[in-house]
Parts: structure tokens; C-alpha cells; sequence
């Protein structure tokens, strides 16, 4: 009995540490608590990036018209990442043009984002770190191994720390509706080097449960947790304009004023996508998301909500 008060006393005293590591990454100097970075399962590059991809023209991707794909605009040249590959890989390092970009996606957000990979002028090449923050991806770079979180668009951890990456436009559509505009498109071969079965989903049913395999340090029920909502950022503000409320728009282009900015916000009812541009109709880099994941990352945002 008395050594068991002596450790308790000890343990009050003098709390065990945290781990400094987790995956076999440093976190020594992380930027955000240490608890708040879960391991998803996966170790590190359990889930394995797709480093050399390879592409089909349009008209030989066997993708049907409503099948979801990620699409990249860029230097001139269209590329759409079919998300039922992207579930099994979460980043693919590419380029375009000489254009380092690397484009991920977190199933468990519904947040595909493509990034500038380059950083201080250097091009930096990334894995699945198989760790999580507010149940999304982290991302690491091969150069250094700094973790980088997906929606935060920033290194939390190691010789990078607080380094930024640059959004990218990224759709996040159906295979028809990226065709149609761009029909010379390039499309993300399924010949990826891996022993995958790309027509089986590994999260069958998660887009429609309102449960959360992790958990997240801001929750609003305003809206379901994985209602579809497109995001961005503008002067250090943030504004989200939900799937369910441009739907109410019934085909309209939404004129919004947001940050001294005008905004036309495009809802398109059969691709179940929405895109941003400035009054000059530029697209702007916004983040499609789940509702939950939005709100996790920006508890500060503003809503739009619709109005008669």
C-alpha cells in the first residue's frame, strides 16, 4: 500500500512524459499539442504516395460520368486524380510543365487539395506520415521530415516548421463535368505500381454517417458533420458556403462580398461541385470539404446561409 502512494505521489509530482515520437517522426518541436496528433494505423508510408504516376488520354480512361475525380489546372495542362485512387494513395507527386505540384486528398475530410511543392525554392517530394490532426492527413517531405498538416496548409513539426504551402484551384467533381471542360484532359492510370483494387471502396458508408473515426478539437452541428462545403480564405478571414445552401439557389451564380472582395460562387446541381472566382471570373483557390473538417480548422469562419 505504501508504494503504491509513493507512485502515485511520484506520478502527481513528476508526470510521465509524452512521447516526443510517433511513426518515428520528431515532434520535439511540434507546433500544436503532441495529444492532439493521432496515429491513424497506418505506419508511416503504410499508405504509399504515388511518385511516378502515369496518365491515360481522356478518351481511353474507363471512368463513368459520375465517378468523382480531383482536377488540376495547370501551366496549360488538365489533369483529373480519380478519388477512388486517391483513397488508397493520398498524394500523388506530379508535375506540369516543369511545375512541381503535389495533389492529396484525406478520405476521412473529403478534402482534396493540390499544393506549389515547391518551398524556399526547393521542390520538396511527400509520403503518408499514417498520423492525423483533427482527423486529417499529415503530410511529410522526404527532404527533411518535417510534418505538414493537409488543411492547415503548414509544417507543424521539424526543420520546417511554419513554412507554408500555396493552394492550388482543385475541382472536385464528376468525371463528366471536368470533361466537359476540359475534353484533352489527362486522367491518373490506375497502372500505379500497386496491387490495389481501385473499384472497392475503403470506407464504404462514411460519407453518409454522421460519425468521425477521430476526433477534432471544434465541433458545430449548424450543419451535419459531413455536409459538403466549399471554403477559403481571404485576408485572413474565412467563409464557407455549404452544399445545401447553394442548392437552394437553383442554378444561380451567387454574388457574395467577402473580405472587400466580390465573389461569383457556382453551384452545379448534377455534378454536386461548386467553384469561386473574383469579379474578373479568376478562380480562386478554395477547399472542398466535409463540414466538420472546415469548422475544425476555422472555428472563426463565416457561413453563408441562404435567404429570400
Amino acid at each position: 500500500m505504501k508504494s503504491f502512494l509513493f507512485l502515485m505521489i511520484v506520478l502527481t509530482v513528476f508526470p510521465v512524459a509524452q512521447s516526443q515520437t510517433k511513426n518515428g517522426f520528431d515532434l520535439g518541436n511540434s507546433s500544436i499539442p503532441i495529444g492532439d496528433i493521432k496515429s491513424g494505423g497506418p505506419p508511416k508510408d503504410g499508405i504509399p504516395a504515388i511518385d511516378d504516376p502515369k496518365f491515360l488520354s481522356s478518351s481511353k480512361a474507363s471512368l463513368s460520368n459520375n465517378d468523382r475525380i480531383l482536377g488540376v489546372y495547370e501551366n496549360g495542362i488538365a489533369k483529373a486524380y480519380p478519388i477512388a485512387i486517391m483513397n488508397y494513395h493520398e498524394i500523388v507527386n506530379d508535375d506540369f510543365e516543369e511545375k512541381a505540384v503535389v495533389i492529396t486528398y484525406c478520405p476521412l475530410c473529403g478534402s482534396g487539395i493540390a499544393f506549389n511543392a515547391k518551398v524556399n525554392d526547393k521542390i520538396l517530394n511527400f509520403g503518408v506520415s499514417g498520423l492525423l490532426y483533427n482527423s486529417d492527413v499529415l503530410l511529410y517531405d522526404r527532404q527533411t521530415e518535417s510534418l505538414w498538416s493537409q488543411l492547415k496548409y503548414q509544417a507543424i513539426t521539424g526543420q520546417l516548421k511554419g513554412e507554408q504551402l500555396t493552394v492550388l484551384n482543385t475541382a472536385n467533381t464528376t468525371w463528366e463535368s471536368w470533361k466537359d471542360k476540359h475534353p484533352n484532359t489527362l486522367v491518373l492510370s490506375e497502372d500505379t505500381g500497386f496491387n490495389r483494387n481501385y473499384s472497392r471502396n475503403p470506407y464504404p458508408n462514411y460519407e453518409e454517417s454522421s460519425q468521425l473515426y477521430f476526433p477534432v478539437n471544434n465541433i458545430n452541428d449548424l450543419f451535419p458533420p459531413k455536409e459538403m462545403v466549399i471554403g477559403l480564405e481571404i485576408n485572413g478571414r474565412t467563409k464557407a458556403y455549404p452544399f445545401s445552401e447553394l442548392k437552394k439557389l437553383k442554378g444561380k451564380i451567387l454574388e457574395d462580398t467577402f473580405a472587400g472582395q466580390t465573389l461569383k460562387i457556382k453551384y452545379n446541381t448534377q455534378a454536386k461541385s461548386a467553384e469561386i472566382m473574383d469579379a474578373q471570373d479568376n478562380h480562386l483557390p478554395a477547399i472542398t470539404n466535409f463540414w466538420f473538417a472546415w469548422y475544425a480548422f476555422n472555428p472563426d469562419t463565416e457561413v453563408y446561409q441562404h435567404t429570400r
